[in-house]
């Protein structure tokens, strides 16, 4: 990182290589602003923030600077959803139609909370042409996931849902709590305990996001198909077009979440550690991360493996840990959760990259965490 640059590490001694990795991402060029954060049962053991939050390079990166993690949002359902399973409100086995009854219409009465989490309901994306402020509108996605029939077969494969999750699992949620997801975190977590992450943002924490310049050029899907497209390509595919404020101001979990590093690694302890603050019975901790399905994923261009909402580690995305679980967003944010040790740890930043997952940003700081273990 250049001289210039505002930088602090926040971490024992032992930690020290994470941070020179850090800083070369810097000096590469790779950043404009990020934060590194883990915690090991229920103890922060690596705080590493530096670059800028604006795109003049004027206003440092602090410990307040929110930024979006996109699909690594995701992450956050699957805790909220293990939270509800462990309370007994909720069942994996269990069709998403015993809570929300008409979502089971056109042959999706026996699509589990299970198979509904690792995407495998087919229903990837609309396929009705809709303007793209409609996803801005709950009831109205709502009603028309509801109503559409899946792509494929529910159960014979995984297909990626890049937004089409957030409502799914959030219209769960909010019918067995009767909040939303965005009251959920700011009630629960922001309010009552510090947890820095949002979804929804209110005008106040608008004002601490941080700049993002999108990425290069776009992330490499493959082959297109027919799921991709629709997943990702048709112009109603995402809320394009709409006003930023209006975006940010909307509920859109799969992919507008705005947090902290320190926020999502803390808030996902209970995850991957018993000493953790709100830790998981032992079988619903079991449950969250048993694998559900294993393969060729049909929206991205990777062989994977899903547990309820997480991808399993199989590739190294989520650095050298094979027991680890992980899930990445667009332009580079992650988090990574690894029961085996305790830990948790987010990577959140603001220059974004073309990689769907595995940011060679992210692996470095990874790697060399678990080095320094």
């Amino acid at each position: 990182m250049s001289a210039s640059a505002p930088f602090s590490f926040r971490s024992r001694p032992r930690f020290a290589d994470v941070g020179e990795a850090f800083e070369a991402n810097f000096e590469a060029g790779d950043e404009l602003g990020a934060r590194f954060v883990a915690y090991r049962h229920g103890e922060k053991i690596v705080d590493i923030f530096g670059g800028w939050s604006d795109k003049a390079r004027q206003t440092p990166w602090t410990e307040e600077t929110l930024a979006c993690v996109y699909s690594t949002g995701k992450s956050v359902l699957a805790l909220f959803v293990a939270r509800a399973v462990a309370a007994g409100d909720l069942d994996y086995d269990a069709p998403v139609a015993d809570v929300w009854p008409d979502f089971g219409a056109n042959g999706k009465e026996a699509i589990t909370l299970g198979q509904a989490m690792s995407h495998q309901g087919g229903l990837c994306g609309l396929q009705e042409e809709m303007p793209p402020e409609e996803w801005l509108d709950w009831d109205a996605i709502c009603a028309r996931i509801a109503a559409m029939a899946p792509l494929w077969p529910p159960g014979s494969a995984n297909g990626y849902h890049p937004q089409t999750h957030g409502f799914i699992v959030g219209e769960v949620l909010r019918r067995v709590t009767g909040r939303t997801v965005g009251a959920l975190l700011y009630e629960d977590e922001f309010e009552a305990r510090g947890v820095d992450i949002h979804c929804g943002l209110k005008p106040q924490a608008a004002t601490r996001t941080a700049y993002m310049p999108k990425p290069p050029r776009a992330p490499d899907l493959g082959a297109l198909t027919e799921f991709k497209e629709l997943a990702f390509l048709k112009p109603w595919s995402a809320p394009a077009r709409v006003a930023r404020e209006d975006w940010m101001a909307a509920e859109i979990p799969a992919s507008n979440m705005h947090a902290t590093a320190d926020g999502l690694a803390r808030l996902l302890q209970p995850l991957a550690s018993d000493e953790a603050e709100g830790a998981l019975p032992a079988e619903a901790l079991e449950a969250a991360l048993r694998v559900r399905i294993e393969g060729p994923d049909l929206v991205l261009p990777f062989d994977l493996s899903w547990a309820a909402g997480l991808m399993r580690n199989r590739h190294g995305h989520f650095g050298p840990s094979e027991t680890a679980y992980g899930h990445a967003g667009f332009g580079g944010s992650c988090v990574v959760i690894d029961p085996a040790r305790g830990l948790t740890a987010a990577y959140v930043m603001n220059k974004m990259s073309p990689y769907l997952v595995g940011d060679p940003r992210a692996v470095r700081l990874i790697e060399a965490l678990y080095a320094a273990l």
